[in-house]
């Protein structure tokens, strides 16, 4: 197929085609954003560890761009241990004023704290099926098969769900909306648009 100018629109599904011929959404067209997009976004994530790092981030991202939680990720794995949910659990006072004067994180003192108190909470999960079983039992029976940015939602049954059912569990900052991000983040539903190269490339859903 030939291509065409870099950066063509897809016309009426929302997509814009690259350079190198495939189809992305606007927001994942440049620079970090892209990579992100091509190799990370939706695919599954089963881990104890990996899962907790998002959930961290994805709380973080709260009120920002997620762009800005990109650009600083290296810098919150360094400041949080590698998001290891034994040794952030372990973090004091001392450790809420290191971070704080960190410029390389998002310096919020509510945020530190979640992620704190969340990687206790999921310690105290690893007695039942662990922060990762926990996340994916919320998985729906069908995901979403968006044409446009518009279609893709924001919430879903199944996050109001889990978002409730880790608040009940001592989790802090995981509102419906950052729950429906992590569950298209990790696989658990696909939002990729109908139309791009990476629609079923997770392997949970054809």
């Amino acid at each position: 197929m030939a291509v065409t100018d870099p950066q063509t629109p897809a016309p009426g599904a929302g997509l814009i085609r690259g350079a190198d011929g495939l189809l992305r959404p606007v927001w994942a067209t440049e620079g970090m954003m892209r990579q992100y997009y091509d190799t990370e976004w939706g695919l599954p994530i089963r881990d104890e560890q990996g899962l907790f790092e998002r959930l961290s981030l994805e709380a973080f991202q709260s009120g920002l761009s997620w762009a800005t939680i990109l650009r600083k990720r290296e810098n919150f794995r360094a400041a949080f241990a590698g998001f290891d949910p034994d040794r952030v659990a372990a973090f004091g006072e001392d450790d809420v004023e290191r971070l704080l004067g960190d410029a390389g994180i998002v310096r919020n003192r509510a945020k530190i704290r979640a992620t704190i108190g969340n990687a206790a909470a999921t310690i105290k999960l690893r007695d039942e099926e662990g922060l990762a079983g926990f996340i994916w039992s919320f998985q729906p029976r069908t995901t979403p098969r968006p044409a446009t940015m518009q279609e893709v939602p924001t919430t879903s049954p199944e996050s109001m769900a889990l978002s409730k059912a880790l608040r009940t569990k001592g989790f802090s900052f995981v509102g419906p909306t950052t729950m429906f991000a992590l569950m298209e983040a990790v696989g658990i539903v696909d939002t990729h648009l109908l139309g791009s190269h990476r629609r079923g490339s997770s392997g949970v859903w054809p």
